[in-house]
This record gives C-alpha cells, structure tokens and sequence, in this order.
C-alpha cells in the first residue's frame, strides 16, 4: 500500500494515539484553560522525546518529506471529523511561518498536515487569512515565558471578515508549552462570532 512508503506497517500499529478528543478535560485542552478561549483542543498522538513520533515529524520539517506529513494529516482528519466536538468545523488553518522562513523550506509542516485531513474530512482550508508578521527564533529549549515573549505579538489577520462567524480548527506539528497557539488564538479574537479550535498532530 501507498502509505507504507512513509509509515511503515509496525509504525503504523505502535502509534501512541491520544484518543481523548471528546473528554473536554484533556490534557491540551488543560494547558489553556484559563489563557484563551477555546471551543476544542486535542492532538493525535503523544510526542516522546527520541520516540517514534518525534522521528516522523523530524522528516517532515526538516527532510522535506512531505509524504509522512500528508500521511499522519489523512490519520488526523479520519479521526477528528468523528468527534462531536470537531464536527460542524467550517474551515482549518495551519499555524503559518514567516514568508522568509516559507522560502527557505518550501513549505509549511503545518499545512502539510492540513492537506492530508483536508483529503478525508470535506472542509475548506486558509492560507492567508493569518499571517505571520515577525521572524522568530527557535522555540526549542526555550522556557514557557521565553516561548510566549518570542511569538506574542507574530501574528495578524489580514482578513478578518473571511473568518466571521465560522467555526476555525488551528492545526500545527506538535504543542508543547502552547505558547504559538496561544498567540494565533489572540491574533484571531477580536473576530464577532468566531470559535476556534486547536488540533495538532502530537502533543508533548
């Protein structure tokens, strides 16, 4: 099959999946409660350090294999668009980057990902309406406030009313402090009518 060229079979059946998209008192969704104003947030898989996630999500950003990336987003898509929670989302947008950091890689993982659910759950994707502003460092090895300075204020929404009144479903890599989530979830705020959602493809 296909998707054995990117996931191998054993991978395929060791994944260590999350599975708590309908408990509202997940472990992502625990992380910002009380920070920002969230509908849903979950992630499908569980991010271990040298684990077998990690590698996967290593070849898609820095190796340019993209076939793992839209692999692991058909998975992600199969599985959100069966939760109720996720169920009437109306468009998903990828955590973006830079323009400078787009060109240097040729793509964005995050949209990649977005791309594959898009290809098993019938809903519409963005690519412009949230732009990254600023160039920022590496998050790696940063602490949580060091996160949330470096990507506070990256953000801005170049069409506000594009996303009026839709229910939008923020996919990125994997979220750790939650600190970029959390600044694309203020950048989008002051939009009437607005419900935001989080789903990323692993958690750590």
């Amino acid at each position: 099959m296909r998707w054995e060229n990117s996931i191998c079979l054993r991978c395929s059946e060791e994944l260590p999946r999350t599975r708590f998209h309908d408990d509202d008192r997940n472990a992502v969704e625990q992380l910002f409660r009380g920070k920002i104003q969230l509908h849903a947030a979950s992630a499908f898989l569980k991010f271990t350090p040298e684990g077998r996630v990690q590698h996967m999500l290593h070849r898609l950003k820095y190796r340019g294999d993209s076939d793992v990336g839209l692999e692991l987003g058909r998975r992600m898509g199969k599985e959100a668009m069966t939760c109720r929670r996720f169920a009437d989302v109306d468009v998903a947008l990828a955590v973006p980057l830079h323009p400078r950091k787009l060109m240097q890689r040729g793509y964005n993982q995050a949209q990649v990902l977005v791309d594959g659910m898009c290809s098993e759950w019938p809903m519409k994707t963005l690519g412009t309406e949230l732009m990254r502003v600023v160039r920022t460092t590496t998050q790696t090895k940063r602490s949580r406030v060091d996160r949330w300075m470096n990507v506070k204020e990256a953000f801005h929404v170049a069409d506000p009313e594009a996303l009026r009144g839709k229910h939008v479903l923020i996919v990125d890599d994997v979220i750790t402090t939650g600190a970029t989530i959390e600044a694309c979830v203020l950048a989008l705020s002051g939009i009437p009518d607005l419900r935001i959602s989080v789903f990323a493809c692993a958690y750590a």
